[in-house]
Formats: structure tokens, sequence, C-alpha cells
């Protein structure tokens, strides 16, 4: 087996699980953890945009990722998305995701500051160095970052051995298939957008990387099946009705974490919290929304169920 094929597959963006009073709870972050592992998902990604990274502490994120390693590790796949501002903190994050044992490491340019590609290769370089022993991977995310991967500045991280590949979550698909070209058989490329996991897996993605993965699984396990099993129309009919979930999502008051974390809430009883300052809480008003989408998540999965 290729030391990439733990790689491929479905990987849940993992989401920041709080207590009561806004804190970061290990006993909820285990629970999760178990929780998507009874799911049958690939791996997990931990640290990202769906957990909050850009508003957690280093010390926050440290006590995720050590709770989900108590519980996965051997089991899943993880990586750990270790990016800061601070390129010392970043170090710090992959120093410590190594000493847990973790696949991949993972991160995204830096922010604010429009830097030259040769700064964000250093930077990146600089993360990897902490990390020796474990994989890199560049996570390309231009709508939020403010900076594109670009295929010369790939072509420049692929001279350091330990990078394996991109976590593409740039909108046009066309970038997954100039990754790929860049990369070769020897690199992973991981579509991003869920909204369009179908698209990416046709134009060749080696697996997805997705933040509303967590809320409904099961849908994604499903379209990433029938795309292997060439069905793509059933998978399309999928990817559609997954589609008008996430948009009915983001139509809240609160945050699409909190409307996520709430419905996992509902369906499992398994307690994620809300989500941590400036992101929006839930209000009152929103859970007629809320409970719409648990319904339209609950008939998806429903009918996931009854495709062989």
């Amino acid at each position: 087996m290729s030391s990439l094929d733990k790689y491929r597959g479905i990987i849940p963006a993992f989401y920041a699980c709080y207590d009561d009073n806004g804190k970061v709870s290990a006993e909820r972050t285990r629970n999760f953890t178990q929780y998507l592992i009874d799911k049958g998902v690939k791996g997990l990604y931990v640290g990202g945009s769906s957990g909050e990274c850009i508003y957690q502490t280093v010390e926050e994120r440290k006590i995720t990722l050590e709770n989900v390693m108590a519980v996965a590790k051997g089991k899943l796949t993880i990586i750990a998305h270790v990016a800061c501002n601070s390129t010392a903190d970043s170090m710090e994050l992959a120093a410590h995701a190594e000493s847990l044992g973790v696949d991949a490491i993972a991160a995204i340019p830096p922010i604010y500051f429009r830097l030259p590609d040769h700064a964000i290769a250093q930077y990146w370089n600089d993360i990897s160095s902490a990390a020796p022993n474990t994989d890199f991977v560049i996570y390309n995310i231009p709508q939020l970052a403010g900076v594109a991967l670009s295929v010369s500045l790939y072509k420049e991280m692929m001279k350091n051995p330990r990078v394996i590949g991109v976590k593409n979550s740039s909108m046009p698909v066309q970038d997954i298939q100039m990754f790929k070209d860049a990369g070769g058989d020897n690199h992973i490329v991981f579509n991003g957008p869920d909204e369009q996991l179908v698209s990416g897996l046709a134009m060749g993605a080696d697996g997805g990387i997705g933040g509303t993965y967590g809320v409904m699984p099961e849908v994604y396990l499903t379209i990433a099946k029938l795309v292997s099993q060439n069905k793509m129309a059933e998978a399309r009919e999928i990817q559609y009705e997954a589609d008008r979930i996430i948009y009915a999502m983001c139509t809240t008051h609160g945050n699409l974490y909190a409307v996520m974390k709430k419905i996992i809430s509902l369906r499992s009883g398994v307690e994620c919290g809300s989500v941590k300052k400036p992101l929006a809480a839930l209000i009152p008003e929103d859970m007629p929304i809320v409970e719409k989408c648990r319904g339209m998540i609950d008939d998806l999965i429903a009918k996931c169920a009854t495709i062989k």
C-alpha cells in the first residue's frame, strides 16, 4: 500500500468543541472524535477553518489536538492545521503536533499582509522544519487567506521532501487539475469546497476535506462511493441535495458552525457547544431554520442509506 493511501477518502474538518462557558472541552472533543470514527470516515482535519483556529489561542489549539489524538491515534488519519500569523507560534504548534504522532501538518499562507512568494515559501518551510518527520500539506483557500497558491509556488514547495500535497479550497475546479499535473502521482490533492465534491473527484482529487462533512458524513461518503463506481448522475443528485442544505444552513443569524453543532446535538446527543466570538452564536429566531435543516439532513441520510 502506498504511504499516501491513508489520505485518500473523506476527511471531515473537525469542529471546535466548547463547554457551556465557552472554554475548549476535552470531554466533548473526545466524544465528537468518537462520533466521527463511528461514522466510518477516513480521517480528521483538526484546527482549520472549521476548528475556528483564527480565533483560538495556541493553548486552545493544543488542547483540542491532544484530545482528538487521545481517541483517534491509530484509528484515523489525522492532519493538524498549525498555521498562525506568527511563524514562531506556527512552529510551536507543528512541533507539538509531531510529538503527538499526527500523520501530517497543514498550513494556510500568512494572512493580512500580501507577501511575495519567497516569503510565503520561507514561512511554510520554517513551519515544516519544526516537524521534520511529518508530512506537510499546503492549504490553499484564497477567498479567506487573501493569497492564492500558484503552480510556480507549489513547485518551489515541492523541493521540500515533506510536502505531499494541497488541500485545495479555491473555487475553480481547474486548480485541482493544475496541482495534480504539477505534483503527479507522488502528491495528494484534496477537494476543499463541499459544494463541488463531485466535480473535484471527477477532476482527479484524491479525496475531500470539508467543513460540512461533520454534520452529515454519511452524505459525503455516499458521494465518494458513487463517483468511484462511475455513477455520476446519482452522485450529482446527492450533491445537489447536500448543497441545498448548505445554502439553507447559511441563512441564520448564527454562524454556520453554530448551526451544524446544534444539528449534531439534536440528531445524536453529541454536544459540541457554540462558537467562539467574534463568530455569532444562534439566537432563538434561528431555531426554525435549524430544525428545517435537521429534517433535510435526516431525509438525505435516509436516502443515502438505500444506495448500494
